[in-house]
């Protein structure tokens, strides 16, 4: 069963960055550091309870086997970017009064509940150690921050039409669509059986009829189409016998670790470079997919910079990776 996506991917990707973009740390404060909070962001507490949940959870998505504390410290810096990153994001988008209404997070809870087979989504949120009310609750948050990007931010993104026809300049191979062959093959499982539908061939019977008639292939219910294809996209020695070959003509027996086959060569459809055009909505789609992501790391960092953060360093450091329990309140 598939697990329940966490931020894994996103903390994965913070680690491989390394220390760059990591949280700028402003001076603690004069008094006593309080253990029960990992970070202040602008005043807002991240607290330590809160974080080694998170941290948890991360640990928790890896399939790896128990982490020493020293595999677990550079997870524990790259959560806390992570966490001040969405705190700062989450702190903007209340500055410019950005919300979202129930009905939006309704859908997006049933676009992620469809992603899953029945009754298989509870078993994800178990997995994930996490309650639906938690996982709306995350969500919410998710789609205020894309509100945010997408107002904020991606807004003043655009494209002129000479970066368009730069780009395509400057990326022509990438619009190089190459040379493709649409065959069809028949595959048996011994080399006397292959020549006997050889012969049949010779003699005048249809290759799809033989196909369907004796190939061992998934193929053989559609006499043996494999339909269009470019060099390497099937196992080499299909290539080197269809590719040269002429349309009509039928193959040698040819013998691969899957069989005995018999080829037959259809049609060539030759390479060629695709016009702007005829791609120009793609390479539009590049620029500005690269053009955002640009923007949002500016964006972010300009919050940054500007934001009072402060990380309580001898908590994190006491943090081993589990959740510490928390003391029973005397009645």
């Amino acid at each position: 069963m598939r697990p329940f996506p966490t931020r894994s991917s996103s903390l994965l990707l913070v680690l491989a960055l390394g220390a760059v973009g990591a949280v700028g740390c402003n001076k603690p404060p004069q008094q006593e550091p309080d253990d029960s909070v990992v970070a202040t962001v602008n005043g807002e507490v991240l607290s330590r309870a809160e974080f080694e949940l998170e941290l948890s959870r991360e640990l928790s998505s890896s399939e790896a086997p128990e982490r020493t504390p020293e595999e677990i410290e550079p997870f524990k810096r790259a959560l806390v970017d992570s966490l001040v990153k969405r705190m700062l994001l989450l702190q903007e988008a209340k500055l410019q009064n950005i919300t979202v209404t129930p009905e939006e997070v309704d859908r997006q809870m049933l676009r992620l509940t469809g992603d899953y087979p029945t009754d298989s989504f509870s078993d994800a949120l178990a997995q994930g150690q996490l309650s639906l009310s938690e996982l709306r609750a995350r969500e919410s948050q998710r789609l205020i921050i894309e509100k945010l990007f997408s107002m904020h931010v991606y807004a003043r993104v655009a494209v002129t039409e000479e970066e368009l026809r730069a780009y395509y300049t400057a990326h022509e191979s990438e619009f190089q669509e190459p040379e493709q062959v649409h065959a069809a093959q028949l595959v048996v499982k011994g080399l006397d059986e292959a020549k006997r539908v050889q012969a049949q061939l010779k003699a005048g019977k249809k290759f799809a009829d033989l196909a369907r008639r004796y190939s061992l292939s998934a193929d053989a219910k559609v006499g043996g189409d494999l339909g269009f294809f470019p060099r390497g996209q099937m196992p080499p020695a299909f290539d080197a016998v269809v590719f040269n070959m002429r349309p009509g003509q039928v193959s040698d027996v040819v013998s691969t670790e899957y069989g005995y086959h018999l080829f037959k060569v259809i049609e060539f459809k030759p390479g060629r470079k695709h016009e702007f055009a005829e791609v120009r909505g793609q390479v539009e789609s590049r620029i500005v997919a690269k053009k955002q992501s640009e923007a949002q790391e500016a964006f972010e960092k300009e919050l940054q910079a500007k934001a009072k953060v402060w990380v309580n360093e001898s908590a994190l450091q006491a943090i081993r990776g589990r959740p510490v329990p928390q003391p029973t309140v005397a009645k």
